[in-house]
């Protein structure tokens, strides 16, 4: 009751006084024809007669159109426009508007509430909003008191919902879920860490609400707001390196700088704007919305958008390729890549309207002739701040005098960069948008970049430069030092003398083993020039061939894996194979040889990089891959170059994707920030390396990880506060559990809650701040924490904690150490139904009520999981189980059953399920096959077993071959689509009813079970 009290109703009230028109579920149903379909048919044949002039029978087909569409990019298209159909007594198509995007007051906008859609299992999500019948929003309430439990449930839910009634989220535009005070979003089929909050109201202010919710709500469903997120603020994405589609919808700063910048060009004021979207952050996803929405405008008519051409521009040929990829993979219509200048002044010149053309900077050097009618090119600068150098900017200027333009950049602009200002920015404006660094950080859009300086005798200043050289090279002949000095001291000839760069290769490694290695992420050593980078090859690599030898590994083993381990990434040179009289400098000619990669070997080390498990670990650089390169592994960056001021940010930045890493066991890591190793000493004058810029904007550009320490402090005095208030001190682990299950039972579960999250707390900044020192005085509190969370979470929530999953490597490994030392092991170890204690809790005589109760929570939260893991592999099959396991623990805790009695029902539901994964052996068939047959059986029950079965075994083999022959089908799009149609033939030839939803989910399956699991 308290959700719908607490977050429920509001929300329906904030979207009632918003323009939305409220429907009550019975009214709803009778609008649908059957329970399940999801399209209310009267509204949506009211609006296509009202939009487009159509008679009802028309329209009816039309419904019967939508009614079967079941592709999402497909209904985004069609919900835009791009629909047309044979309309009676016509010859040709005719379009269909489906919305009318200008004008909302010409649409149907209605919600309801517990919206129950008939399916296998029968689902209700908490809300839905229609759109002139369409439901395109689904909204997942929970309550405020549960929020720090319950937000894994909402987000499950919805993942439930998405599995098992596809039809509500074949049209979807995007998902909410929320509390009642906090709202989060995302695109239909994202995961859970890709919701986010809408945290700005723009163009009005929070100010103007009177509480969160109705603040949130508005920002993403105010009707006119809506409209213009379907049209212009969801793309689908093709993965390059995997061809996955991926559903993207924008985020706030993007809608807000976007509709900034279309605002301008459609009133023609000022007809420039710079704008700040921080690295990261998205900044070539903007880019992509605004030239859509300049390109579409869908919710707007102005003679400057009616047909604009649009010139995106880079300055490096890298990030041209980027930005043109990104255009192309969200489907942006008709980007030209333009390769040469005269192609470019072609394309310009040609005079025809609606072009978009992507390009570099250089392609305008020494052009000063003014392009006609340039008053209609919008022009959309990619770091804009260096397009100024070397007269680009002003020859950009003379060749499009009357464009518009706007710069994006995604570091800050030096405040000493007047040129930038004056070409892109409005006199005392500054930025026409900023999403600074703390903002993407509290919005979780990247991590935070914390720095520590290691091997302080080995830093370089350089002011003492005579001085360290003189105390460095002290043993070196006379001679040797006398050519040195006379070549001229330099930062690089310190920082590559022999002993200094085996002792920090030895540090880096040491660190690496701690830091990145557990958990499976990789870093990047920046090191001075391109023949340090071979000097620090062949330190790194022979730490590491030691290391491995200590550990068992003979020598030509562990010296190939250490190799594997790193690759380098530099620019050639004329001088690289010419031979040299001195050693020296013929074994770095010889190792730049050696180690170059040309660009088909550097994409594929890059692509490697940037995947979990595989080589290369480390990426050594001293140019290349300072910017522009994307690689949300990379969890370190080894700094040993001097940089400054953009250099600096852009390098550091390779390290604040966010990032997650699945491991082999399951346990999925969370990267909980961006390190920076300073062994140059950059960041111990921070100040004087960012001086160019305005104090606010890169205040906490990297922070000292000593702000760490402190943050531990904190959080440990706030979790012992609320543990202590609990009255848990002093108790062990075990004993602790239950009490605390005892007082959450006792009406008390916010106390429970608040420990909950702040233990969660606790032990994340612990992690995230080891190996540091200052972890040391927390360890064993950390331990007895952790250990009690997992114990806890199965006597209240009767479920698996997943924290321990989440944890680091390295803490997840002493927790387990903690656990079997201490005797806990037998009580939170959870086993699966193939182990051979698993039946062990069933045994209840002799057992006291303490070991019955113990025993049944063990068995809960083991069964839960157990079902779990095979719904997702065929919730058909499987998921009548997970129900059985929901209700007996529902009745144990109602107090309608013992403990025994709930064990004993356990017990004969692990032998259903046992039965159930043998029944495939019986029948002769393999276990896909089975699992094929029963998806059909659900949704086909008029036809006979045997005709099922034998169409089951002709489907497995479809796909089994299919397998093995195209490993990625999961990713082809037109084989699947080929697939689709082998197995609707197999279907029609035993005459198995309505083929669609049986196709839809034996295909569901087939990804998951014979394509890897990509989904």
């Amino acid at each position: 009751m308290s959700e719908y009290r607490l977050a429920e109703k509001p929300a329906l009230d904030a979207l009632v006084a918003m323009g939305w028109q409220a429907l009550s579920p019975a009214a709803t149903l009778a609008m649908r024809v059957e329970e399940n379909r999801v399209i209310l048919k009267p509204v949506l044949i009211a609006a296509l007669r009202d939009l487009n002039g159509i008679g009802e029978a028309d329209a009816e087909a039309i419904y019967a159109d939508l009614a079967t569409l079941s592709d999402n990019e497909d209904w985004q298209r069609k919900l835009r426009g791009g629909y047309s159909r044979r309309l009676s007594g016509e010859n040709r198509d005719s379009p269909i508007t489906l919305i009318d995007f200008k004008k909302p007051s010409r649409n149907q906008f209605h919600v309801t509430r517990q919206f129950r859609v008939a399916a296998q299992r029968p689902r209700i999500p908490d809300a839905v909003l229609f759109v002139n019948g369409i439901p395109l929003v689904v909204i997942e309430a929970k309550s405020p008191l549960k929020t720090t439990a319950r937000a894994e449930e909402a987000f499950e839910q919805i993942k439930q919902y998405e599995r098992d009634i596809p039809r509500l989220f074949a049209p979807n535009a995007f998902n909410i879920v929320t509390d009642g005070m906090a709202t989060l979003y995302g695109a239909t089929g994202s995961p859970a860490q890709f919701f986010a909050p809408w945290r700005d109201a723009w163009p009005r202010t929070a100010a103007d609400f009177p509480y969160d919710l109705s603040k949130d709500l508005w920002c993403l469903c105010e009707p006119s707001r809506l409209l213009d997120l379907l049209a212009h603020f969801i793309v689908f994405e093709v993965d390059p390196e995997t061809g996955r589609k991926i559903k993207k919808v924008c985020r706030y700063q993007q809608f807000r700088a976007v509709n900034k910048a279309v605002q301008r060009v459609a009133t023609g004021e000022h007809r420039k704007g710079l704008i700040w979207h921080t690295q990261g952050s998205g900044k070539s996803l903007t880019m992509v919305f605004l030239a859509f929405k300049l390109k579409t405008h869908l919710t707007l008519d102005a003679p400057s958008l009616a047909n604009p051409n649009i010139l995106v521009l880079t300055d490096r040929i890298d990030l041209d390729d980027q930005i043109s990829k990104t255009f192309v993979a969200c489907g942006l219509p008709n980007p030209a890549q333009c390769g040469s200048v005269a192609a470019l002044r072609e394309a310009v010149n040609r005079g025809g309207n609606g072009q978009i053309l992507l390009s570099t900077i250089f392609k305008f050097a020494g052009s000063k002739e003014a392009i006609p009618n340039s008053s209609n090119w919008i022009v959309l600068v990619d770091e804009c701040h260096r397009t100024q150098e070397k007269d680009l900017g002003a020859y950009l200027q003379a060749t499009l005098p009357d464009a518009h333009f706007y710069g994006f950049t995604g570091t800050p602009i030096k405040s000493t960069d007047k040129d930038t200002y004056a070409r892109f920015s409005v006199a005392g404006e500054g930025y026409l948008d900023k999403y600074g660094i703390d903002d993407a950080v509290r919005d979780g859009a990247t991590v935070p970049i914390l720095y520590e300086g290691r091997k302080a005798d080995w830093a370089i200043n350089e002011a003492e430069i005579d001085i360290l050289f003189d105390r460095w090279f002290v043993d070196l002949p006379d001679e040797k030092r006398e050519a040195l000095k006379r070549k001229g001291l330099t930062v690089a000839t310190l920082a590559k003398h022999p002993e200094r760069i085996r002792l920090i290769a030895l540090d880096i490694w040491e660190h690496f083993k701690q830091v990145c290695q557990p958990d499976g992420f990789k870093a990047q050593i920046v090191a001075v020039d391109r023949e340090a980078v071979i000097l620090y090859r062949a330190a790194l690599s022979a730490a590491i061939a030691a290391d491995l030898a200590r550990a068992g590994a003979d020598t030509d083993t562990a010296t190939a894996q250490a190799d594997a381990m790193i690759a380098c990434v530099y620019s050639s040179s004329q001088e690289d194979n010419k031979p040299s009289e001195i050693a020296e400098v013929q074994a770095l000619r010889d190792g730049l040889e050696a180690h170059y990669l040309d660009a088909a070997s550097e994409k594929d080390a890059k692509r490697r990089f940037k995947v979990a498990g595989q080589d290369p670990q480390f990426l050594i650089v001293c140019d290349k891959l300072l910017t522009g390169f994307d690689a949300p592994i990379e969890h370190v960056m080894y700094l040993d170059k001097p940089l400054k001021e953009h250099n600096l940010l852009q390098a550091i930045a390779r390290t604040n994707r966010t990032c997650s890493v699945k491991l082999a066991n399951g346990a999925e890591i969370e990267k909980p920030n961006g390190r920076i190793v300073d062994y140059i000493g950059v960041t111990g004058h921070l100040d004087e390396a960012l001086k160019s810029y305005r104090a606010d904007d890169v205040e906490n550009a990297m922070r000292d990880i000593a702000v760490l320490r402190n943050d531990l402090k904190e959080a440990h005095a706030r979790y012992r506060a609320q543990k202590r208030a609990m009255e848990l001190e002093g108790m062990g682990e075990k004993a602790a559990a239950y009490a605390a299950a005892a007082i959450a039972a006792d009406g008390r579960e916010d106390e429970w809650f608040d420990l909950q999250r702040l233990t969660r707390i606790f032990i994340k900044v612990y992690g995230d701040l080891s190996p540091d020192p200052a972890i040391l005085d927390f360890t064993a509190e950390v331990k007895w924490a952790a250990a009690f969370l997992r114990l806890a979470t199965q006597a209240i929530a009767k479920d698996e904690s997943l924290d321990h999953r989440s944890y680091s490597g390295k803490i997840r490994d002493m927790l387990e150490t903690h656990v079997h030392v201490t005797g806990l092991s037998t009580t939170i170890r959870l086993r699966n139904i193939t182990d051979p204690n698993f039946a062990d809790d069933f045994v209840t005589e002799e057992k006291s009520d303490e070991e019955l109760q113990e025993a049944f929570v063990r068995k809960s939260a083991e069964l839960r999981r157990v079902t779990r893991e095979l719904v997702d592999k065929n919730p058909a099959q499987y998921g009548r189980f997970s129900e059985r396991v929901l209700e007996i623990i529902r009745r144990f805790e109602a107090g309608q059953i013992a403990a025994a009695d709930g064990l004993a029902d356990f017990e004969g539901l692990t032998g259903d399920i046992r039965a159930e994964q043998g029944v495939h052996a019986e029948l002769g068939m393999g276990e896909n096959a089975f699992s094929i047959l029963r998806i059909m059986e659900a949704a086909a029950p008029e036809n006979s077993h045997e005709t099922l079965r034998i169409a089951a075994v002709a489907i497995d083999a479809v796909y089994a071959d299919a397998a093995a022959t195209q490993p990625a089908f999961a990713h082809m799009e037109a084989y699947l689509r080929s697939l689709r149609q082998l197995v609707r033939r197999i279907l029609a030839e035993h005459c198995i009813g309505e083929t669609r939803p049986i196709r839809e989910k034996v295909e569901e399956f087939a990804i998951h079970s014979y394509g890897g699991g990509a989904v």
